[in-house]
């Protein structure tokens, strides 16, 4: 994780959206964090923190695994028969 100063990522916004793509940004704001900047290397992975960061979708998945833990769930073999 790489911390620089607001100042220095509005100079060169493009140079740090880069950087970002391969490890999270800090953005410090008179020398304490203010912010992250998170870069995707593909759309798949925008996707997948879309996905990550989603509440209603967080909530499905635990209430899925909820029940299967109940037993409610479908075997995998069956939904495609």
């Amino acid at each position: 994780m790489k911390r620089v100063a607001l100042s220095e990522v509005k100079d060169d916004l493009s140079r740090y959206l880069r950087l970002a793509a391969g490890e999270d940004v800090v953005i410090t704001r008179r020398g304490k964090p203010a912010g992250v900047l998170i870069g995707f290397k593909t759309e798949e992975e925008w996707f997948e923190y879309r996905l990550e960061s989603d509440p209603g979708f967080l909530k499905r998945v635990s209430a899925a695994r909820r029940d299967i833990r109940a037993g409610k769930g479908v075997p995998l073999e069956s939904a495609f028969k």
